[in-house]
């Protein structure tokens, strides 16, 4: 009976263990909130929105960046008319990279055109 109830905490240890360390083995993750990909927008300035988990370092189009502490992070910039793509990339502690792009375009309206 000992050793039944032994290997049960054992196993319920390991579980355990792996379950909260699942973070860990998944690598970083990279999600948008906004804006939308494929999206278009017509203001001068765009703010890009997301999330990264599991990192260590982090690069918005290849400039250092941050988070906060729950993993949010806030890119904003004055993108040129057009098609415009972002790229967020990160690295966790143990080198594993991911990355993600998002794309958008800027349309801008010429006032000319509309007798204004």
């Amino acid at each position: 009976m000992k050793k039944v109830f032994f290997l049960l905490a054992a196993a319920t240890i390991v579980l355990y263990g792996l379950f909260e360390a699942r973070k860990l083995l998944e690598g970083p993750d990279i999600t948008f909130e906004s804006p939308l990909d494929g999206s278009a927008t017509s203001t001068v300035a765009v703010t890009v929105v997301g999330t990264a988990q599991n990192i260590s370092f982090l690069t918005i189009n290849d400039a250092p960046s941050y988070t906060d502490e729950r993993g949010k992070f806030v890119y904003r910039f004055s993108p040129p008319a057009g098609y415009t793509v972002v790229t967020v990339a990160a690295v966790d502690r143990f080198g594993r990279r991911a990355s993600k792009s998002i794309t958008f375009n800027v349309v801008t309206y010429c006032i000319e055109n509309y007798g204004v």
